[in-house]
């Protein structure tokens, strides 16, 4: 039947795609790496040293996951094709539709996979620290962090990701201050790194009985968790340390004594804090980790050569330097300014659907299309 035969030529036109794409992901190279790897962590003496012992499960583990993620893409391209080969012959028409369902899922599969591959940063790989800032505006922009905050959440949830809370200060009524969460999962901040800038909204605001139409912006800052083995030269004069008390939601499960730690970054004026661990060293070393995550990622950003020659720029929290704009009034509306991808189904997106515009920066970006076309 020709519906049947149309649809069986374009899945074929995929595949050379999915070659392609196994030998991008050096599949070849990872299954012997794999072998030796899995030797290693049999060995008796494996868990003699902890920390080592851990990168080896841990580069396993992301092994194993790059060969599932493609064979799972073929074993559905074959899937496909049996079932339109399956169609074609009983001349069932009534297939049709999940026969073209399972073309388009093995079509964004891979054009998802192709993408993956653009993550190539020094840092792509690794873990990805958020931090969300309300705006001028107070309960409003409070609410707004906290939206974003929930969209971010279930985003990494939807990818299979964990998160966990380093910092969370509350609003005043509602919402929060500003919060900090640790995304864990393989390419977290090479997919999350795009996210970084200011957020804006538009929308009836549900603390005003007049009903009016407000504009709220929050910041969305994202930086790379920085392994230990990495050396950055930080002089502790550089440092202003406070403590204080635990509070919100971050610090429900802890002591409510002196353990939270802000940390200032004089020469940058970077300030990070942590109240989620039960001891003042242990938060402490929480916000080393993100100073040290912070300073990199300004460095890789404005690829500057020392981290001494960092200056700490903030934009400010308002009109004329939002990324993203999310209409909920009068219209419906998610547009990126700089992308221009734009999206009509504003629950979705607010429920961690993001991936059209994560995937269109960095299709943007690998051709070399992405300005500072901010609107």
């Amino acid at each position: 039947m020709v519906q049947y035969e149309e649809l069986r030529l374009h899945l074929e036109e995929l595949e050379p795609g999915i070659r392609d794409l196994k030998e991008a992901l050096g599949i070849s190279l990872l299954l012997p790496e794999l072998e030796k790897l899995e030797k290693q962590s049999a060995d008796p003496n494996f868990w003699d040293d902890m920390q080592a012992s851990q990168k080896v499960l841990q580069r396993i583990s992301a092994i194993k996951n790059k060969i599932a993620i493609h064979e799972n893409l073929c074993r559905e391209y074959d899937d496909a094709h049996t079932l339109i080969e399956l169609a074609d012959e009983e001349e069932d028409l009534s297939l049709l539709d999940e026969a073209k369902e399972a073309v388009a899922k093995v079509e964004n599969e891979l054009e998802t996979q192709k993408l993956a591959t653009l993550l190539s940063g020094e840092y792509d790989q690794n873990n990805a620290i958020l931090t969300f800032h309300a705006g001028a505006g107070g309960t409003e922009a409070q609410d707004w962090a906290m939206m974003l905050y929930r969209m971010y959440t279930r985003w990494a949830e939807r990818h299979g990701f964990k998160y966990k809370i380093l910092d969370y200060l509350d609003g005043e009524e509602a919402g929060i201050k500003s919060a900090s969460i640790l995304v864990e999962g393989e390419n977290a901040y090479g997919y999350l790194k795009c996210e970084v800038g200011v957020h804006r909204l538009v929308r009836v605001s549900p603390f005003d009985a007049s009903g009016r139409r407000h504009t709220s912006f929050a910041s969305l800052e994202v930086m790379p968790e920085i392994s230990d083995d990495i050396d950055i030269e930080i002089r502790d004069e550089d440092l202003k340390v406070d403590t204080y008390r635990s509070s919100g939601a971050g610090g429900q499960k802890v002591n409510k004594t002196e353990s939270a730690v802000r940390i200032t970054h004089i020469p940058t004026g970077i300030v990070v804090s942590c109240q989620v661990e039960r001891s003042q060293h242990q938060n402490r070393a929480v916000c080393m980790t993100m100073l040290k995550s912070k300073l990199i990622e300004i460095k890789e950003r404005e690829h500057l050569e020392r981290i001494e020659d960092i200056k700490g720029v903030q934009k400010e929290i308002a009109w004329g330097s939002q990324i993203r704009s999310y209409v909920f009034m009068p219209y419906t509306l998610v547009k990126d300014h700089r992308t221009g991808f734009e999206s009509g189904n504003i629950g979705a997106v607010m429920d961690g659907d993001l991936d059209g515009f994560i995937n269109a920066y960095l299709k943007a970006q690998s051709v070399g299309q992405l300005g500072e076309n901010i609107e």
